[in-house]
């Protein structure tokens, strides 16, 4: 698993190498450049420093900061080390040592990132050298809190496709058939009156009155009422989502909610039982009661069934993540290798979430019940629920196009890798990747700000570029050549512990003594057959269409039908 240790790595995400090749991710690489620039990205300091590598030891070189990136490069000739990092990306910034500190390199910076690193910089001790770093590191990670613009409201790059226009949710919902007879459209939040954190458009039974909602957003956490996310086109189940009832210590009802639900069930007079999927442990939600939450009990709703699908909330997700870094970063020892990804506890999680997704989709699927989920607050575990059992259950979603489109409508966090599934979806690793790492680069508008109303109140979609700009611009790039398009196929992963395993590609991507996954062999000489066949059609309508114009002139008439067809030569 391990390889010989080496000093010339480059120390950048996948989707960053692109800098080296200018126009097609936007990047400018002017003569003499030190530091690739982004259109709208202006230098604001360089420095000397010591990078402290935890792979290959202290190396001497100088950073660039910009308003939008950190950006080292090596002044070792034996080293090709560079290290390309957003702003965004850097969560803690620390110093090290004090001016009387002993010990070489012990007086400088050290950089906690979002993205599993930690950066260590050394510099002199005397005149206070690391202020101006410092100063001006915090500044512009942490440009809100300094009264400055985040940077995606001052990128200028330019695509030839826009990727704000990748989700309209008219369209979205008549692609699945809506509005129809038994459910509609409402407008009832274009204000955000209704929800602050819900979008304008939403879905709804067609008998529950604009009236109704409102009476049932006061027994919803943070008025988020049970709306439709996604219908089954042939049996008609639908999945809802939702926050938590306002149930509280002492088991309060409301006539509304319960008849809300009621309505919901009712929408397929095929089904007798309204299946709820709760995230959250049942020790949680019982917990919950005494900050004023709660679930859905059996004797207030009727014909409905409670199942707790024991996610942990996002603190103990957080912790468990943050185990994951320490046995990944910068060091992983191989010895104990796999004891200490399981007392991380990350993949236990993760068969959770997906078990969950699976008894969603496996209930929308078999047409027994419509489903609605919820955590706390409904976006969560919520969120990620409903996107994975859409996911299984809709091929559309696992098109590019589509998974923008759950990405934009449902989804927050995906972090799983379904490589076992070559031939089901068509966007590839990279495109995972590109989403993870521009979730924090701040780069692009996509990611900002919790909800639509805040998007709106800042005019996030005039002011920034979208994320989708940069992939729908490059789609060759995030494509899985393997990519067979199926119709109404339910994919069921294996949520086993035993098929599970850690997505080293993206969180031990920065050690270079951990052999990366190099490119399929198998999947680089499809892509290469598949360029060939498009180059020999297109060779083969060329040589018919110059066929044709002689045929049509009768001075050119051929004298025998063998030479009426013309002889292609290739290589198959």
């Amino acid at each position: 698993m391990a390889s010989a240790p080496t000093s010339n790595y480059n120390s950048h995400s996948l989707e960053n190498e692109s800098f080296k090749k200018t126009s097609r991710d936007g990047v400018n690489w002017g003569l003499g450049e030190a530091v690739p620039r982004l259109p709208g990205e202006t230098r604001i300091t360089e420095k000397e420093v010591i990078y402290i590598c935890p792979f290959n030891g202290p190396i001497k070189g100088r950073v660039y900061i910009t308003n939008y990136r950190l950006y080292l490069r090596s002044l070792e000739m034996d080293s090709a080390l560079i290290l390309d990092v957003p702003l965004g990306v850097i969560s803690r910034i620390e110093k090290m040592g004090g001016a009387t500190s002993r010990g070489e390199n012990s007086y400088g910076l050290d950089i906690t990132c979002k993205d599993m690193r930690n950066l260590r910089f050394a510099l002199k001790q005397e005149g206070h050298s690391r202020r101006d770093m410092f100063d001006t590191l915090t500044k512009y990670a942490f440009p809100l809190a300094h009264s400055l613009p985040i940077f995606a409201f001052l990128n200028e790059e330019k695509f030839n496709v826009d990727g704000w226009m990748v989700y309209n949710p008219f369209e979205e919902y008549r692609r699945q058939g809506l509005p129809n007879h038994h459910w509609r459209i409402t407008f009832i939040n274009k204000c955000y009156e209704l929800c602050d954190t819900y979008p304008p458009l939403l879905v709804v039974p067609f008998r529950a009155t604009d009236e109704d909602l409102k009476r049932v957003a006061t027994f919803r956490s943070r008025n988020r009422i049970p709306v439709l996310s996604w219908i089954h086109p042939e049996n008609k189940t639908v999945i809802v989502r939702c926050s938590q009832p306002l149930v509280g210590m002492s088991g309060k009802r409301n006539k509304d909610d319960e008849k809300y639900l009621d309505v919901i069930r009712e929408t397929n007079k095929q089904i007798s039982k309204l299946t709820i999927y709760d995230a959250r442990p049942n020790v949680n939600a019982v917990a919950n009661k005494a900050t004023g939450g709660g679930y859905e009990s059996d004797d207030a709703y009727h014909n409905t069934e409670l199942l707790f699908l024991d996610i942990h909330n996002i603190h103990v997700m957080r912790e468990s993540l943050k185990k994951v870094k320490d046995i990944v970063y910068p060091n992983v020892e191989e010895s104990h290798w796999l004891s200490s990804l399981e007392s991380t506890h990350w993949l236990e999680h993760i068969k959770l979430v997906l078990t969950g997704a699976i008894q969603v989709a496996d209930k929308v699927s078999s047409g027994k019940s419509s489903v609605l989920v919820h955590c706390s607050d409904g976006w969560d575990r919520t969120a990620q629920l409903t996107s994975l059992a859409m996911l299984m259950l809709d091929s559309f979603y696992r098109s590019i196009e589509g998974f923008e489109i759950l990405v934009q409508k449902e989804w927050i966090s995906f972090g799983h890798k379904f490589a076992s599934f070559p031939t089901a979806f068509e966007f590839n690793e990279r495109f995972l990747i590109t989403i993870l790492d521009h979730l924090y680069s701040c780069r692009f508008g996509t990611f900002l700000y919790n909800c639509e109303s805040a998007r709106e109140k800042q005019k996030v979609t005039e002011r920034t570029v979208s994320l989708w700009s940069l992939i729908n611009s490059n789609k060759d790039t995030f494509k899985n050549p393997f990519y067979t398009k199926e119709v109404n196929r339910v994919l069921y992963p294996v949520a086993s512990m035993r098929h599970l395993e850690l997505w080293v590609n993206y969180y031990i991507r920065w050690n270079p003594r951990i052999k990366q996954q190099q490119p399929n062999p198998v999947e680089q000489r499809y892509v290469e057959l598949l360029a060939l066949r498009d180059e020999y059609i297109k060779r083969l309508e060329e040589l018919q269409l110059a066929n044709s114009a002689k045929l049509s002139d009768p001075s050119t008439s051929p004298s025998s039908p063998s030479q009426m067809l013309p002889h292609v030569q290739t290589h198959f």
